[in-house]
């Protein structure tokens, strides 16, 4: 088995470690002896829908998103909705997370073009939403505790045709407000989640492993259980820091 990867803007969209959950996908993959291809495609590069199974949209600086945003939607977008509406996954964290929604307002009431991949919208607040997130997820049936850290001034809304990929059990998440964090539609992720994510989360990164894999081989693959000792542990000092914020 290979899994293909298409780590989108890995230059300007890298603030938050985010080649760390590139790192993760190779390394839990290799761990399986499954062989993990991994290509870029920068500013001006167009992508094929049907050459990945995964495709990954990082987080940036404020001008970093002025920079790629008009790039995404003429160069990216019609191929990542061909390719989500053929199975693929793709994840987008923090500002690539808004990215995928309809449009990102800013402060001054500038406003940023998305792709639409995600039924969300984004109206930037008066101040930022800062430290560790707990957060229950259910995928495929299954519940797990989801950590990372959040950094954004953004107050992200779904509509109708998204659904949060989780409750939060500590930290602010979407918008300080509802309760929910991230975006979910088929297997289009969305997320504030960064530090990076996946190092803490191996469940939620093997879940979009069998995904991007159930794509490419039209079946359900059999992942290897691997030890995770040392996640687990990582992944609960970040929920007890995240459960001393709100408190």
């Amino acid at each position: 088995m290979k899994l293909r990867i298409c780590h989108l803007y890995p230059r300007e969209l890298n603030i938050y470690a985010d080649r760390g959950n590139i790192a993760v996908f190779r390394r839990r993959s290799a761990w399986r002896g499954i062989d993990c291809e991994v290509s870029e495609a920068g500013l001006g590069d167009s992508i094929d829908p049907d050459a990945h199974d995964l495709f990954y949209l990082g987080g940036g600086q404020d001008r970093d998103q002025a920079l790629v945003a008009p790039d995404l939607v003429a160069t990216k977008g019609d191929a990542l909705h061909r390719a989500a509406g053929s199975g693929a996954v793709v994840l987008a964290v923090c500002g690539g997370y808004q990215l995928a929604g309809h449009c990102y307002t800013a402060s001054d009431g500038s406003t940023l073009a998305g792709i639409g991949l995600l039924d969300v919208d984004t109206v930037a607040g008066a101040d930022r939403l800062i430290g560790d997130l707990a957060l229950e997820v259910e995928l495929d049936g299954e519940s797990r505790r989801v950590v990372g850290y959040e950094n954004h001034a953004g107050r992200t809304r779904l509509g109708p045709g998204a659904r949060p990929l989780g409750r939060v059990i500590a930290g602010a998440g979407n918008d300080g407000e509802s309760g929910f964090e991230g975006a979910r539609r088929d297997r289009v992720v969305g997320t504030y989640l960064h530090g990076p994510l996946l190092p803490k989360n191996p469940w939620l990164a093997d879940r979009l492993i069998s995904w991007a894999l159930r794509r490419r081989t039209g079946r359900d693959p059999e992942l290897e259980p691997l030890l995770d000792d040392l996640e687990a542990k990582a992944r609960q000092v970040a929920v007890g820091r995240a459960g001393r914020r709100s408190g």
